[in-house]
C-alpha cells in the first residue's frame, strides 16, 4: 500500500488571537515547522479576536491564513455564542470547580475535526492546538485525555490514518502553567500586546478585566514577573486605579 502524501514538516495551527494560540504558533514555528493557521468565525461574542488572529499570522508570516465561518449560535448553550451574561469576578476555586456558562459545547472536537480535514487536505503532518490542562476554566476539552483521545480518532478516521500516514495533534502547552506559557512566548519573541483574551470585550475590543480568561491572563503577567500589555476598557481601568 502506498502511503498518501504528507509532509512531517508541515502544519496546521488553530488560532484564536489569545495569548495560548499564539505562544502555540510560536513554538510551531521556532521548531521549524512550515506553518498555516486556521481561526473559527463562530458568531463568538468576543468577535474582535478574529481581527487579533489575522494580525498576527501576517505577523508570523504563515503560508496560509483560513478565517472558517461556523455559526454556533443555533447550539447555544454557551454565554460566548448566546443571550447569556458572561460571569465577572469570580475566584479561583469557581473557575476550577465548575465548568462554567462561557464552554462552548464540543468546540474544541468541532474545531479540531475542520482542522483535521484540512491538514489531510494540505498534506500537513502536524496539527497544534493551545490547549491548556492547569490555568483554564475547567473545560473538558482542554484535558490530555481528549487530545490523546482525538489524536485516536484522527488516525481510525481518516484516509491518511488507515493507509499509514498519521497526523500528530500536538498540545505542547497542555502541562504548562500561564506563567509558563507567557515566559516561553517572551522567550520566542511573541508580542503580547497584540493578542485579545478577554469573554467581553468593548467594541474596540478593549478587555472587560473581570471574565475568566481576563483574570487568568493577568494572573499569568503577574506569576511571570512580565508587565501586562493588556488593553483595558476605560471603566476598568479607573477601577484599578482606585
Amino acid at each position: 500500500m502506498t502511503k498518501p502524501n504528507i509532509n512531517p514538516n508541515s502544519a496546521v495551527v488553530l488560532l484564536s488571537g489569545g495569548i495560548d494560540s499564539t505562544t502555540t504558533l510560536a513554538m510551531a514555528k521556532a521548531n521549524g515547522y512550515q506553518v498555516r493557521t486556521i481561526t473559527f468565525d463562530y458568531h463568538q461574542r468576543h468577535f474582535q479576536e478574529l481581527a487579533a488572529a489575522r494580525l498576527l499570522a501576517q505577523k508570523f508570516g504563515v503560508e496560509d491564513h483560513l478565517v472558517f465561518p461556523l455559526d454556533l449560535g443555533p447550539i447555544g448553550g454557551s454565554a460566548l455564542t448566546a443571550n447569556i451574561k458572561v460571569p465577572k469576578n469570580r475566584i479561583e476555586s469557581e473557575m476550577s470547580t465548575h465548568i462554567p456558562i462561557t464552554y462552548v459545547p464540543a468546540r474544541n472536537t468541532i474545531f479540531l475535526a475542520i482542522a483535521l480535514a484540512w491538514a489531510e487536505s494540505l498534506g500537513a503532518g502536524s496539527i497544534f492546538i493551545g490547549a491548556n490542562a492547569i490555568d483554564y476554566s475547567g473545560y473538558p476539552d482542554c484535558r490530555p485525555d481528549f487530545i490523546d483521545a482525538f489524536q485516536n480518532m484522527a488516525n481510525l478516521g481518516t484516509r491518511s490514518g488507515i493507509e499509514g500516514a498519521r497526523i500528530i495533534v500536538n498540545a505542547p502547552l497542555i502541562h504548562m502553567t500561564k506563567a509558563q506559557i507567557i515566559q516561553e512566548g517572551v522567550r520566542l519573541g511573541v508580542d503580547y500586546s497584540l493578542t485579545l483574551s478577554c469573554y467581553d470585550p468593548d467594541t474596540l475590543g478593549r478587555a472587560c478585566g473581570e471574565c475568566d480568561s481576563c483574570l487568568i491572563r493577568r494572573r499569568g503577567f503577574e506569576d511571570a514577573r512580565i508587565p501586562d500589555p493588556t488593553i483595558y476598557c476605560p471603566a476598568y481601568r479607573e477601577i484599578k486605579s482606585k
